[in-house]
């Protein structure tokens, strides 16, 4: 599932060989993926224009180009990635944009989000929704002014993509466990040295992730071990707890994780 540090994965490969690059056809194998245009608007507006450097706020991923900008959310299976010309396909590539060297491609097996155009930063907005500051480098002032007043709990909050863009299901539930509290607590029944602690973890959690370009199952992370039939916790061997938090199903450990 691709959370922040999968797109800026993304980002990060399409920095490298995408600016400068003109398009010279759109090839859609699938309009499904296209969410605010079609085919032959796509082909039209893109042709023949060249790739700025990509940016990145939150889940999504803006190719802008010296025309209209791209807009990639890739939902739960989106997979946006550079190839060279003749390369092997990927499963369910519904997407190819060919550059006067190599391929921008498009990967999606369910499909669930896809591609924007958007002319403007307004369009952008409109299409992105509202967002609050990219997780990724957000200080600890900031963190703490975003949580004053929150009347939720702790990882819908999280989660809620207008107050931190980026932080996912399992990016959330990482942080939660690293920093010893309960995805269910509420906001306002965190102390200072709580939200500290929340705020050092999202820090760690995230810089990991970025450099493995995904959330790692790493030897004594919760990621690691979540999946299991039957697991445990990492640091203290107690059963984890599972149950659905904000609507998304959460593993914690009761023992280190207390409500």
């Amino acid at each position: 599932v691709p959370e922040l540090p999968d797109v800026e994965g993304f980002r990060r490969q399409l920095a490298d060989m995408l600016p400068g690059r003109r398009i010279r056809r759109v090839q859609v194998h699938d309009p499904g993926v296209l969410r605010n245009t079609t085919a032959a608007a796509l082909g039209r507006r893109l042709g023949g224009r060249r790739f700025d450097p990509p940016r990145r706020h939150g889940k999504w991923l803006m190719l802008p180009t010296d025309g209209p900008t791209m807009l990639v959310h890739s939902g739960m299976t989106g997979h946006p990635y550079y190839a060279a010309d003749g390369a092997a396909r990927e499963p369910h590539e519904r997407l190819v944009l060919a550059l006067d060297r190599g391929e921008l491609r498009y990967a999606d097996l369910r499909k669930l989000r896809g591609v924007w155009l958007a002319d403007t930063d307004a369009a952008i907005a409109r299409v992105t929704g509202p967002l609050g500051p990219d997780a990724l480098g957000l200080g600890l002032p900031a963190f703490r002014e975003l949580l004053t007043g929150r009347r939720g709990r702790v990882k819908p909050t999280l989660m809620d993509q207008s107050v931190i863009a980026g932080l996912g299901n399992l990016l959330t539930d990482e942080i939660c466990w690293r920093a010893r509290i309960a995805p269910n607590r509420p906001v306002p029944g965190l102390d200072s040295d709580d939200v500290k602690r929340l705020h050092a973890a999202m820090t760690s959690v995230l810089r990991t992730s970025v450099r493995h370009r995904r959330v790692p199952g790493l030897p004594r992370w919760l990621t690691g071990v979540r999946d299991e039939p039957d697991p445990s916790c990492p640091r203290c061997g107690t059963r984890l707890a599972q149950g659905r938090v904000g609507g998304r199903t959460s593993r914690w450990c009761p023992r280190c994780q207390p409500g």
